[in-house]
């Protein structure tokens, strides 16, 4: 029997959405305005960049080829490889939102068919009604922010004021997203984190997808620094996905990083927790060593968008895309007879787009491993391809959405 890894390089777009202008996302391209930065052809940060971007191991298995499907031409500066040993092809993202959940649990079999709930954009995010609820339920004195914000940002701006006051900081963006900053030691986490289960109910008849604790540290605007303790509480998937089809066949379901919190926990037998690419790489590999016949190792790589993407931070999302890259050999080395890897993105977050929000983008498909056979899979028409593929691998029951191209 076999296992299967499926890594998810959060917001690693390679543009070509065909809805992209309905999302005000036309022309986004995550790794084709990255690879245009690094080649000198845009950006006036280059003196943070030297040379184009060198991704061998993922070029090797397809991602070239993937984009060129998904935008009609190669990334700039990007060298060809003389043989393409993956399988490889772009999906196109069916769901509604752009967000990380839809594009996780369309990945996993379940598109998200309805539409999220979100909070309007002008004048104060939040209702007073639902503040005056937060106050009382969640025992705080007040909020700071109410607004649409980048994280970094309002930190920087609101954090002194925030350990002055106890008034935890409370600020959304294009996704259906509320999310929740505050002080690790002033404020303190664990009471950070009941906060947000607070507000989880009271948001819940609203159709907010996630509710996120943005847990920081550091006493004035130049130290505050974000920490590793983050915690998503999502609503869960509506329907069955590929998790759950795992763990009715008797297997496990290995959640690296913020996977278990995706997921509302359903359908996930171990959370591994992990903060960072590299210490996610660590514990995807450890895990690898570790699964059995039959189990998925399902991994977010968070750094991409978190870091790199949302801050608009074009040379360290390349730097990031080449660690990750280096690091491909040590999961070639761990895969037994029978083992598929198949390396995704949930959706894009184009870190030369403006704004500090997600792109509407194609994602790339690559998959590898003893008995793969390298070939071009072309366009998929959802992301629930991925699903199909795996659960074919893994000998498990076809789902609703989809269909295997194995």
């Amino acid at each position: 029997m076999a296992r299967a890894f499926l890594f998810v390089l959060d917001s690693f777009g390679i543009g070509g959405a065909p809805d992209a202008e309905a999302y005000g996302d036309r022309g986004s391209d995550t790794l084709g305005h990255i690879a245009q930065f690094c080649a000198g052809g845009a950006g006036d940060r280059r003196d943070l960049r030297e040379g184009p971007l060198k991704l061998p191991n993922m070029s090797a298995l397809g991602l070239l080829e993937a984009a060129r499907l998904a935008t009609g031409h190669y990334p700039d500066g990007m060298a060809r490889p003389e043989r393409v040993f993956g399988l490889h092809g772009a999906a196109s993202e069916i769901s509604r939102g752009k967000d990380t959940p839809s594009g996780h649990w369309e990945i996993a079999g379940t598109p998200v068919e309805f539409d999220w709930g979100y909070f309007p954009t002008e004048s104060d995010a939040f209702a007073p009604e639902l503040v005056e609820a937060i106050c009382a339920h969640g025992n705080v004195p007040g909020i700071l922010g109410n607004c649409h914000a980048s994280g970094t940002e309002i930190i920087a701006r609101l954090g002194e004021e925030h350990i002055r006051t106890g008034k935890p900081i409370c600020y959304t963006s294009s996704d259906s997203v509320f999310q929740i900053a505050a002080h690790e030691e002033h404020f303190g986490l664990e009471r950070l984190l009941q906060l947000s289960q607070v507000v989880r109910k009271l948001i819940d008849p609203l159709n907010i997808g996630r509710v996120i604790a943005r847990p920081f540290i550091g006493e004035t605007a130049a130290s505050f620094e974000r920490t590793g303790n983050r915690r998503d509480y999502s609503v869960p998937p509506p329907k069955g996905t590929l998790n759950d089809r795992v763990l009715a066949s008797g297997h496990q379901v290995h959640a690296v990083g913020k996977i278990g919190d995706i997921f509302a926990h359903k359908g996930i037998s171990r959370v591994i927790k992990a903060s960072g690419n590299q210490a996610i790489m660590e514990a995807t590999l450890k895990t690898m060593e570790e699964a059995q016949q039959g189990d998925l190792v399902f991994s977010n790589f968070v750094d991409f968008d978190m870091l790199y993407g949302h801050r608009r931070d074009v040379p360290g999302y390349a730097a990031a895309l080449e660690a990750f890259d280096r690091r491909l050999p040590e999961v070639h080395r761990r895969m037994r007879p029978g083992d598929i890897c198949l390396i995704t993105a949930d959706h894009g977050c184009d870190p030369t787009w403006r704004g500090s929000d997600h792109t509407r983008e194609r994602v790339p498909i690559m998959a590898f491993g003893p008995g793969i056979r390298a070939r071009l899979i072309g366009i998929r028409s959802t992301f629930a391809d991925i699903a199909e593929t795996l659960a074919q691998h893994l000998g498990l029951p076809a789902g609703p959405h989809g269909r295997s191209f194995l």
